[in-house]
């Protein structure tokens, strides 16, 4: 028993390193760039010792999604919820985003945003995953908009849905023109753009967080 526990381990060990590596490639290259071969390779592994672990490029390519989505809420979400519910909740959960992007915890910036542009027109359970971490994040900003609005801190007629797609693509321009430019001033620029929108749905008297 103790060397088979032993066995697992390594095992476990190994698929955590071949995703930390997938993950990143991904983020740059897309998820079409990973190969048993090149992660072999790269990681000293034998091929047979990394197919064993997923068994195909298509489960590769699913379990890197799945541990891109696991790395996002470690650093976006799961802290966002330590602050209580309301406009200081929706205000972190964009600021650790932002950060997350900035912060390049993927060398290619959100790896989400880059995956949807390179599978938003295809079929397929790669397609369905991307899909579905898509619309968790949606579903995501919009229910922390809606608390804050419940807690009586957003107007009562607040378009949720409006304002969620708003300040998801201030967040997700920030992440493309910093890629693409090497440029950090854009997420000011998100902030800034947050901030506003918060500003003017919120209920008077109610502070919203400065953008600087």
């Amino acid at each position: 028993m103790t060397r088979l526990d032993g066995r697992v381990e390594r095992g476990n060990r190994t698929r955590r390193a071949v995703l930390r590596r997938t993950v990143d490639i991904a983020s740059v290259e897309g998820l079409e760039a990973l190969s048993v071969g090149r992660l072999a390779g790269e990681l000293r592994l034998s091929k047979s010792g990394v197919f064993a672990l997923f068994g195909s490029k298509e489960e590769l390519q699913l379990a890197t999604v799945r541990e891109a989505g696991r790395i996002f809420a470690e650093r976006v979400v799961r802290p966002a919820e330590e602050t209580p519910a309301g406009i200081g909740r929706v205000w972190r959960l964009c600021e650790l985003w932002l950060e997350y992007s900035r912060g390049r915890v993927f060398p290619g910036g959100c790896f989400f945003y880059g995956v949807i542009a390179e599978y938003d027109a295809r079929t397929g359970p790669v397609h369905d995953a991307v899909v579905h971490a898509q619309r968790y994040w949606t579903a995501l900003v919009e229910r922390t908009i809606d608390e804050a609005r419940t807690a009586g801190e957003l107007r009562p007629d607040t378009d949720v849905p409006q304002l969620a797609f708003e300040m998801v693509a201030l967040m997700e321009t920030a992440n493309a023109v910093s890629v693409l430019h090497d440029e950090e001033v854009v997420y000011r620029r998100a902030r800034v753009g947050i901030a506003a929108r918060l500003r003017g749905a919120a209920v008077d008297g109610v502070p919203v967080p400065r953008a600087d």
